[in-house]
C-alpha cells in the first residue's frame, strides 16, 4: 500500500474503530476479492463490535492500494460518507510505477531527511514486521499536534531499534507530522561525562544545519545542554522527532524532558514515569514468527527459506524466535554456511560466549547482552532475580510461588516483579488473576548457565515446599529441580518414597507422577526401583484419582513380594497395624499376572472410545462427559481438554499425520478439530438419521477419507473437502458401532448389535466377509444379545481385535478363529485398538477407565479363570479353595499359593456352584442334578437327583454326613447324600439364593433362608417347622448374615436398604438406608452381596465391587481392597477373622491376610 494511503489509514484508525460496524463492509470486500472468507471468519469470531473493526483495520494495513479502495468503495455504499471523506485524498492510483516507487521502504525525500538525522540504515538483512511498524507509526502519529513521548520497549535483542528506524521511514508520517526532521541519538549505558558529549554533538549538527557560519560554544554542562536543546527544538526545529535509543537510566530522560517529541526505546517500561507530557507505549514481542526468523536466516545464506536443513527450524524454536539470535547465528553462517547443527548444538548447550559476531549490535555475544540488562538492578534485586533460575521453561508462576522461595511477603515480592517486568527481564500474563509471572527461555537459560552452583546449593540447603493451593509449583517441579542441580541421591530418596507417591498423586492425580518416572528415566535407571513404582502408578493410577483418596499404603501391598513398593507399604503397614489400623496382605498374587500396562481415568462417566495417534506418542479418549481429552500414552499426563458436543462424544479419531482429530456424537453431528489447538475446523451434520456412533479416517493421507457409522446401520465414507458424503454402505440389519480401515486402506471393518463384524471393499463398497461373535458366547440366549461394540485390525492386516461385553477377542482373519482373549475391565468395552507398532493393545470401558495392554502378553495368555460361585474349607494354617473355572471343570486349589491341587474332566454344561467338606470331597451342581466327587482321585461318589431347576447354594454339614442345597425351583433340599434321601423344604415364593445354618453344633438344626421374594425363614431342617418368617425387604434380598454368637442376623437388598435383625423373635433392629443410589454404590463400587461379623461383633467385612472392612459400632469404613476385577459375589472368612477370600468377575482368586 503507497504511504499517502497507509498514513491516512493510521491518522483516522481511532475515528474509524469507534464507527464502523465490520461485517457490513466485509461483504463488500470480498465480492472485490481483496478478503478471503477465512478471514472474514477470524475478525468476525472478536467478541465485540470494535474490536471486529480493529482487527478489520490490522488487515487492511497489511494490504495493497486495491484493498484501500474497496475499503474506500464500500463506506460509501453503506452510507459512512464522513470516514469516506477521511480517505478520500489519498486514494492511490493502482499502476506498476506506484508499486515500485516505494519498494525500497521511502523516497528520495525520506532518505535525505534520515540520513542528516543520523538514523541508521536498514540491517543488510532485513525482514519486516507491518504490524509492528504500524503500531509505532499510529503513536507517533499522536505527536502531530503536541509534544510528547512514545516508548518502545521489550526485552534484550528484541529489534527495538530496527523497529524505530523503520518507522520514521515514511515519507507522509515525516511531511505531515515530523517537518523539522528527524534526528537519532544513541545512548546506552553512560555516565554524566559522556552523556554531555552525545549531547554536544547533537547541538553542533542542530546549528551546523541552520546555519553552517555560526559556530557556538559547545554546552558545558548538563543543565546548559538541556537549556540548548530546548531552544533549538522550540524555536529553530519545532516539529521534530528526536529518538532516542536504548535509553536505561531515566535521568538520562530529564535532561531531555523540554516538552518536545520523542521515540525512546528501551527494556524499561516504566522510564518515562519520571518525565511530563503525553506518553504512548509499544511493546515489542519476544521473538519473531518462524517463518520470519527462517525468512532472516535463508537471506543470510543466500538460500530459500523452504530449502534450509531441518535445523534451521530447531534453531528458531530453541530460541524462541530472538531477533538478536537468529540474526547472531545468520551472521554466522554467512561465513560458515555448514554449521547448522554446530550453532543448534551451542544454543541447546547455552554455550552463549561461542555465538557472537555481529557489526550492528552493541555487543559482541549473546551473553554480554542478557548481563548488561541484569547489572543495573540494584544488588539485592539482582541476586533475588538469580533465584529465578530455577522455574521451569514454559511454566507461569503466581506471585506466591516466589514468597515461598523468598520467604516475603506477596506485596512485596509483586513490586520486585514489577521492577523485573518493567525492564523487561521478566513477562507478566495480566488475563489471569492472579498474574501468572515467566521468563524467556534465553533468559532463563542464561541464569541457568550463570548460576549452576547456587542452584545445588540452593536445594541441598532446603527445597522450598508449601501446603498453599497457589504454591503447586513446588510439588509439581520439585524432581525437574532435583534433576537439574545434580542431586542424584536426594532425587532416588524422594521419588522411591512410598510417602511422596501418596503426597503427589493427591494432589497433583498420577498422571504427572508417571511423567517423572519418564522424564527422569536417565537419571532414576541406575536403581531398579524405577519400573516398580512405575508399574505400580501405571496400574493403579485410576484408583488414585478417586475420591476419597485411596490408602495408597493397602495399594502398595497388592505389588510382587520382590518390589520395593511392597517392601515400604509392608513396613509402614505393620507399623500402623501396632497402632490398631487394618491393612490387608494378598498372599497370592505372584499366581497373577496383570496384562494391562497402563490404567488411566480421564473422565467422569463411561469412557466411549480412544485412539492411538500414528506417532503413538498421545491417546485420544471422550465419552458420557461430553468432552474430548488427549493425554501422554506413557504417562496418562493431560495436553489438551475440549468441549468437544452438546451431547455425548461417543467417538474420536486421529487423522494420519496426527494434525486433525475427528469427533461423533449423540447430537448426530461429526465434527474435525486441529489436534494441536483444539480449534474447530469442520461440522458435518444431518447426514445420518440417528446418534453417529464411530470415525475413522484412512490411514494415509494419500486420499484422506473419514468413516462414520449410526444407529440407523449404514456406513458413510466423507472426503474433507466436501460438505456431504461420497458413499454409504449396508448390511447389518441392527445399529453399526464401529468401523474401522484396514492398514492399506482397502477393507472397512463394521461393528454391530447385529452379533457380526462385517469387512467392506472401500473402492466398490461391497460386502467381503462376516465374523460371527455371537457365537462365542454360548451361554446367551434370546433375551441376552451379543453387541459387538468395536474391532480394530492389526498392522500386518492378519489379525482383528474386537469388544463384546466385558471381554477383548483376538481373531485371525485367514483362519477365522478366535486367537486369545484377555480381561481386566470391570463392565461393557466400548472401543478397541492397536498401536501403531503393535506392540499395545488400548481399550475403554463403562468403568470409566483408559487401558493399555502388551500384546505379546494377551497372545500368550491362557485366558483360564475361575467362576464367582465358590467354597473355602479353612482347617487350621491350611486353607483350601473350591471353584469352577470358565472351561466347566471344577477345580480345587491351595488357598495360600492359589496352586491348582484337583482338576476335574471338563463337563458339557456350566457348574453354578460348589462347596468342600474336610474328607475332603467337593459338590458340583450340573443344572439339575449333584455329583459328589472324591478329591484329590476325582471318583463319583454320588449322584442326586431332585431339583427341577438350577440349583444355587450348597453345603454340607459340619460332619459331612448331610448336604444342604436351594435353587431357583423354590425349595431347600436336605439329603443323607451317602443313601439318597432327601427332605424337602418349602416356603419360599421365588427362588433361593443362598441360606446358612446358624450354629455349627450338631445339635442345632436352625436353618436361615433367602429369597428374591424379599423374605427370610428361620426353621429346623429336620423337622421343618418354621421359627420365624420375616418380610424383610420390598426387593430381592442380595446378602445375609449371621453374628458369631447367632444373635443378630443382617440383610441387604436392591432396595437400596441394609436392615439389622433379632434371631429369638425377627424383630427389626435397625434400618442404614442410603435416598441416593449412586452414593450407596459409591461405597462398594456395586450392591452388597455379602456380609461377615468378626467374632466379637466389632468389626464387619462386606463386598460389592469391593471389599470393605468396617467399625459397627460407628459406622465407619476401616480400610478397602480393590480387586483387578468387580462384581464380588462372596468373601469367606475364617473363624478368627484373620484370612479373606474372594473370586472377582474376571476369575482371579484373592487370599488376603491380616497384617499384624
Amino acid at each position: 500500500m503507497e504511504e499517502g494511503a497507509l498514513s491516512c489509514l493510521l491518522r483516522s484508525r481511532t475515528m474509524l474503530e469507534q464507527d464502523i460496524k465490520a461485517s457490513y463492509l466485509m461483504d463488500h470486500m470480498i465480492s472485490d476479492g481483496v478478503l478471503t472468507g477465512d478471514e472474514e471468519e477470524m475478525i468476525s469470531k472478536q467478541p465485540t463490535r470494535r474490536d471486529q473493526a480493529v482487527a478489520l483495520l490490522e488487515l487492511l494495513l497489511r494490504k495493497d492500494n486495491r484493498a484501500y479502495i474497496s475499503f474506500y468503495n464500500a463506506l460509501v455504499r453503506e452510507s459512512y460518507g464522513d470516514l469516506a471523506n477521511l480517505l478520500h485524498n489519498n486514494l492511490p492510483l493502482i499502476s506498476p510505477e506506484a508499486h515500485k516507487s516505494f519498494s525500497d521502504g521511502g523516497t528520495p525525500y525520506v532518505q535525505t531527511v534520515l540520513s542528516q538525522g543520523g538514523v541508521p540504515q536498514r540491517p543488510v538483512v532485513f525482514v519486516s514486521r507491518p504490524k509492528l511498524v504500524n503500531q509505532v507509526r499510529e503513536k507517533l502519529y499522536r505527536l502531530q499536534k503536541e509534544p510528547g513521548w512514545v516508548t518502545v520497549f521489550g526485552m534484550a535483542g528484541s529489534g527495538k531499534s530496527v523497529l524505530a528506524a523503520e518507522a520514521v521511514r515514511d515519507h507522509a508520517l515525516i511531511e505531515e507530522c515530523f517537518p523539522g526532521g528527524v534526528h537519532w541519538l544513541s545512548i546506552g549505558q553512560l555516565d554524566k561525562p559522556d552523556l554531555l558529549v552525545k549531547i554536544q554533538s547533537l547541538c553542533f549538527r542542530l546549528e551546523q544545519s541552520q546555519d553552517p557560519q555560526s559556530v557556538h560554544r559547545p554546552p558545558s554542562s548538563l543543565d546548559e545542554a538541556k537549556e540548548r536543546m530546548r531552544f533549538l527544538m522550540l524555536r529553530r526545529y519545532p516539529r521534530c522527532l528526536l529518538i532516542l535509543d536504548d535509553i536505561w537510566d531515566n535521568t538520562v530522560l530529564k535532561t531531555f524532558d523540554i516538552q518536545c517529541r520523542i521515540l525512546v526505546t528501551t527494556r524499561d517500561r516504566s522510564l518515562t514515569d519520571s518525565v511530563s507530557g503525553a506518553k504512548y507505549e509499544v511493546a515489542v514481542e519476544s521473538g519473531l514468527d518462524e517463518d520470519k526468523a527462517l525468512e532472516i536466516l535463508a537471506l543470510y545464506v543466500n538460500s530459500k527459506p523452504q530449502k534450509l536443513p531441518d535445523d534451521a527450524r530447531s534453531i528458531v524454536r530453541e530460541c524462541k524466535g530472538s531477533p538478536l539470535v537468529v540474526s547472531l547465528i545468520g551472521a554466522l553462517l554467512r561465513e560458515f554456511p555448514s554449521r547448522w547443527s554446530y550453532y543448534l548444538r551451542q544454543l541447546q548447550q547455552k554455550q552463549f560466549k561461542r555465538i557472537r559476531k555481529s557489526s550492528s549490535y552493541d555487543y559482541d555475544a549473546l551473553d554480554q547482552a542478557m548481563a548488561a540488562s541484569i547489572q543495573v538492578l540494584a544488588e539485592n534485586h539482582r541476586e533475588l532475580y538469580k533465584d529465578l533460575t530455577v522455574l521451569e521453561k514454559d511454566v507461569k508462576v503466581p506471585a506466591k510461588v516466589l514468597s515461598v522461595l523468598w520467604d516475603l511477603e506477596p506485596e512485596e515480592v509483586e513490586d520486585i516483579l514489577q521492577e523485573f517486568v518493567n525492564k523487561s527481564l521478566l513477562f507478566r500474563d495480566c488475563h489471569h488473576r492472579p498474574y501468572l509471572y515467566y521468563l524467556h527461555d534465553l533468559q532463563l537459560d542464561f541464569l541457568a548457565e550463570q548460576n549452576r552452583s547456587q542452584i545445588e546449593q540452593h536445594y541441598k540447603d532446603s527445597p522450598p515446599t508449601s501446603g498453599d493451593e497457589e504454591c503447586l509449583y513446588w510439588i509439581r517441579f520439585l524432581t525437574y529441580h532435583m534433576a537439574k542441580a545434580n542431586l542424584s541421591q536426594e532425587l532416588y530418596a524422594l521419588m522411591f518414597s512410598l510417602d511422596w507417591v501418596r503426597t503427589k498423586a493427591q494432589i497433583m492425580g498420577p498422571g504427572h507422577l508417571i511423567n517423572d518416572y519418564v522424564e527422569h528415566g536417565a537419571i532414576l535407571d541406575k536403581e531398579v526401583s524405577r519400573h516398580q513404582f512405575q508399574e505400580f502408578l501405571s496400574l493403579n493410577g485410576h484408583q488414585l484419582e478417586q475420591r476419597p483418596f485411596p490408602d495408597v499404603v493397602q495399594l502398595a501391598l497388592s505389588q510382587p513380594h520382590n518390589s520395593e513398593v511392597y517392601r515400604q507399604a509392608l513396613l509402614q503397614a505393620q507399623d500402623r497395624a501396632s497402632k490398631g489400623k487394618l491393612y490387608f496382605d494378598w498372599l497370592n498374587k505372584s499366581s497373577v499376572e496383570s496384562l494391562s500396562r497402563l490404567v488411566v481415568h480421564p473422565h467422569q462417566g463411561s469412557i466411549y472410545s480412544a485412539c492411538f495417534s500414528h506417532n503413538g506418542a498421545k491417546i485420544a479418549s471422550c465419552g458420557a462427559s461430553k468432552t474430548l481429552r488427549v493425554f501422554k500414552s506413557t504417562t496418562g499426563e493431560k495436553l489438551l481438554e475440549i468441549q468437544a458436543h452438546d451431547d455425548e462424544v461417543l467417538c474420536c479419531a486421529f487423522s494420519p499425520d496426527d494434525r486433525l482429530l475427528a469427533t461423533c456424537s449423540s447430537d448426530r453431528k461429526v465434527k474435525v478439530w486441529n489436534a494441536e489447538r483444539g480449534s474447530l475446523l469442520r461440522v458435518f451434520e444431518e447426514e445420518h438419521e440417528e446418534q453417529v456412533n464411530h470415525c475413522q479416517f484412512t490411514n494415509t493421507t494419500r486420499r484422506l477419507l473419514l468413516a462414520t457409522c449410526s444407529n440407523d446401520t449404514f456406513m458413510n465414507l466423507w472426503n474433507l473437502n466436501k460438505p456431504s458424503s461420497q458413499n454409504t454402505m449396508f448390511g447389518h440389519l441392527e445399529p453399526v458401532n464401529h468401523c474401522c480401515f484396514s492398514p492399506d486402506d482397502t477393507y472397512l471393518s463394521t461393528s454391530s448389535s447385529d452379533g457380526t463384524i462385517k469387512l467392506f471393499e472401500v473402492s466398490s463398497a461391497n460386502e467381503w466377509k462376516t465374523i460371527d461373535v455371537k457365537s462365542m458366547f454360548p451361554e446367551s440366549d434370546e433375551q441376552t444379545e451379543v453387541h459387538v461394540k468395536c474391532s480394530t485390525w492389526s498392522a500386518d492386516g492378519k489379525r482383528v481385535i474386537c469388544a463384546a461385553r466385558n471381554a477383548v477377542f483376538l481373531w485371525d482373519i485367514e483362519t477365522n478363529k478366535k486367537v486369545a482373549d484377555c480381561s481386566g475391565h470391570l463392565s461393557w468395552v466400548h472401543g478397541v485398538q492397536f498401536s501403531p507398532d503393535g506392540s499395545q493393545l488400548l481399550s475403554c470401558s463403562d468403568d470409566q477407565t483408559v487401558r493399555l495392554w502388551e500384546t505379546k502378553k494377551v497372545h500368550t495368555s491362557s485366558a483360564v479363570s475361575l467362576k464367582r460361585d465358590s467354597d473355602v474349607l479353612f482347617n487350621g494354617e491350611v486353607v483350601t479353595v473350591a471353584a469352577a473355572d470358565n472351561c466347566n471343570r471344577l477345580q480345587v486349589r491351595d488357598g495360600k499359593t492359589g496352586s491348582v491341587m484337583f482338576q476335574s474332566e471338563e463337563h458339557p454344561s456350566r457348574i453354578r456352584c460348589t462347596c468342600i467338606c474336610s474328607q475332603p470331597s467337593a459338590v458340583v451342581d450340573l443344572v439339575s442334578f449333584l455329583q459328589i466327587l472324591e478329591v484329590p482321585s476325582g471318583m463319583a461318589l454320588a449322584t442326586l437327583l431332585g431339583h427341577t431347576k438350577t440349583v444355587l447354594h450348597c453345603q454340607f454339614s459340619p460332619d459331612g454326613q448331610t448336604l444342604i442345597t436351594s435353587s431357583e425351583d423354590t425349595t431347600v433340599r436336605v439329603w443323607r447324600w451317602r443313601s439318597a434321601e432327601c427332605k424337602v423344604l418349602q416356603g419360599h415364593k421365588e427362588q433361593i439364593r443362598r441360606f446358612t445354618l446358624l450354629s455349627n453344633s450338631p445339635t442345632d438344626t436352625r436353618l436361615l433362608s433367602w429369597s428374591f421374594d424379599g423374605t427370610v425363614k428361620v426353621r429346623h431342617i429336620h423337622t421343618n417347622t418354621h421359627r420365624h418368617r420375616v418380610t424383610a425387604h420390598q426387593g430381592a434380598i442380595l446378602a445375609c448374615h449371621v453374628s458369631p454368637d447367632g444373635r443378630l442376623f443382617t440383610t441387604t437388598s436392591a432396595d437400596r436398604t441394609a436392615k439389622l435383625w433379632s434371631v429369638k423373635d425377627g424383630s427389626l433392629l435397625k434400618i442404614c438406608s442410603r435416598d441416593n443410589k449412586d452414593a450407596m454404590d459409591s461405597l462398594h463400587g456395586g450392591w452388597v452381596t455379602d456380609l461377615h461379623f468378626s467374632p466379637d461383633n466389632s468389626l464387619l467385612v462386606s463386598t460389592g465391587g469391593y471389599i470393605k472392612w468396617w467399625d459397627v459400632e460407628r459406622g465407619e469404613a476401616l480400610q478397602t481392597f480393590y480387586p483387578m476385577g468387580a462384581n464380588l459375589k462372596r468373601v469367606h472368612v475364617s473363624p478368627d477373622f484373620s484370612t479373606f477370600i474372594t473370586i472377582d468377575s474376571i476369575g482371579i482368586l484373592y487370599v488376603l491376610r491380616r497384617v499384624v
